[in-house]
């Protein structure tokens, strides 16, 4: 594709040229490459401009003031901008109906439950961020929740030719903020709860919250759906922005004025469920355990109606959802038949709404085992330590994804709000001595890593998989 129409309507200034590919990394340029010298939070890509020409770039992408270049350069106060709309040009095609799920807990259950009831009206359907592309056929990995826009759009590209119509993205606030989903068609949007999370990256909750905001005041066009989970102080302001953005909003949860969660009744591993929809009061069995799920089950179910599934249909898909890997996952029972769950829980409203959410499912304790990563908000370690003191009966302390921070010292913080909890670093010793605890009506819990296979220690990943290990002891 000519460069003039890949950045149109910007004015091209020089010589045209053809444009095979684009990348913001120096390393994968070769002849026909636009590449993309955009800033970072980690190097800054207009120290690679060199090395881009050196492999035979064929135009540069990059903010204003660079000196003249030997190819086409093109300025733009926004790069990354204009670089997730180039690939939406350069990597054209997307299902026909792609539905952006945004919050802090819940995306990932919320995005996979869409595909479920979609699948069970017979559409063809997919959706993808942290546990990867999920097909009805299975699962292929992704590097990023929101994935860099090159590989964003290369995926809805092979998604529409593999015949999916339908798919579901998480968008995460880095996603957003980093602009990596414009030029992606959206037909309908969502918003699951904000809590803290990413301070890493953000400065406070305000500028978390502005991120978050983006996908429903600059990337959802007018009048699609939006359906926002209003139970939080958070999603009510967001509902708020998206009704006065133009969007069709539809509200959800225990609090939501369209869909209104009534009534709970947990059984072992299910919870009889009942909804008021307008007049109607409907009341059916959902086959997972925990409040959370409900949340996410029921904006999944909002999303579903929006983008064209009846009604009746989508109540149906409800009975025969299926859990979701890391999510609150059931690896095993014990020969008492005690239950260990593995969830992604890494936040402190995660790890609250986990806890929360087995408490009516169990007769016995509830015993977690936690950690907390490293390189990472370090002021949420001692506030998820005092929920599991106050949530949970025996806490165990361990480690998650240090990173290369001193594991002793993250366990350290973390102990501060729950100084009575048994420290145990390594992992699989900690989940061991959680099994090993467990009697008739107890429960375990493994939080913090979910699905992930690996485990982060300095720069090096180790195979590791809480799913497995506790697969493993039980049996």
């Amino acid at each position: 594709m000519m460069l003039s129409a890949l950045i149109a309507p910007q004015k091209l200034a020089g010589l045209d040229v053809k444009i095979t590919s684009l990348t913001a990394d120096s390393r994968a340029v070769c002849a026909g490459s636009l590449f993309a010298a955009l800033p970072g939070t980690q190097a800054d890509g207009r120290d690679f401009i060199e090395s881009a020409l050196e492999n035979g770039a064929s135009a540069i992408l990059s903010l204003p003031g660079l000196a003249a270049m030997p190819v086409p350069y093109i300025a733009h106060k926004k790069p990354r901008q204009l670089y997730a709309q180039i690939a939406a040009r350069l990597y054209a095609g997307q299902p026909e109906t792609m539905v952006a799920m945004t919050g802090t807990n819940g995306k990932s259950s919320t995005i996979e439950f869409l595909r479920q009831i979609w699948d069970y009206a017979g559409l063809n359907a997919a959706c993808f961020g942290t546990l990867g592309v999920t097909k009805k056929n299975g699962v292929l990995p992704l590097k990023h929740t929101t994935p860099d826009a090159v590989a964003l759009h290369q995926t809805l590209q092979e998604l529409a030719r593999s015949g999916i119509t339908h798919a579901g993205m998480e968008a995460s606030s880095h996603g957003l903020q980093q602009y990596r989903l414009d030029g992606v068609k959206l037909a309908a949007v969502g918003f699951t709860n904000l809590s803290q999370d990413h301070f890493d990256y953000h400065n406070t909750m305000e500028e978390y919250f502005t991120a978050k905001s983006r996908l429903f005041t600059e990337l959802a066009p007018k009048n699609i759906p939006a359906v926002m989970n209003v139970d939080g102080e958070y999603g009510q302001r967001m509902a708020d922005l998206a009704e006065a953005s133009g969007l069709d909003v539809m509200r959800v949860g225990w609090s939501g004025g369209d869909i209104r969660i009534a009534e709970l009744t947990p059984r072992a591993s299910s919870q009889i469920l009942e909804l008021v929809w307008g007049d109607k009061r409907i009341k059916l069995v959902l086959p997972l355990a925990g409040e959370f799920q409900v949340l996410n089950a029921v904006s999944a179910l909002g999303l579903a109606v929006k983008t064209g599934v009846p009604q009746d249909v989508a109540l149906a898909a409800l009975a025969h959802l299926e859990g979701v890997a890391g999510r609150m996952e059931l690896a095993g029972r014990t020969k008492m038949g005690a239950p260990v769950f593995v969830d992604f829980a890494h936040t402190p409203d995660g790890l609250e709404k986990l806890l929360r959410g087995v408490r009516p499912h169990t007769m016995g304790r509830i015993i977690v085992v936690f950690g907390c990563g490293g390189d990472r908000d370090p002021d949420k370690r001692p506030k998820m330590g005092r929920i599991a003191d106050k949530l949970a009966d025996m806490v165990i302390v361990t480690d998650d994804n240090p990173r290369t921070e001193i594991p002793a010292e993250i366990r350290k913080a973390v102990l501060v709000g729950c100084p009575d909890a048994a420290e145990i670093g390594d992992r699989t010793e900690a989940i061991a001595h959680g099994v090993s605890l467990l009697g008739k009506g107890d429960c375990l819990v493994i939080a913090g890593k979910g699905h992930e296979q690996g485990q982060i220690v300095g720069d090096k990943v180790i195979p590791f998989s809480d799913v497995e290990v506790a697969r493993g002891l039980l049996s």
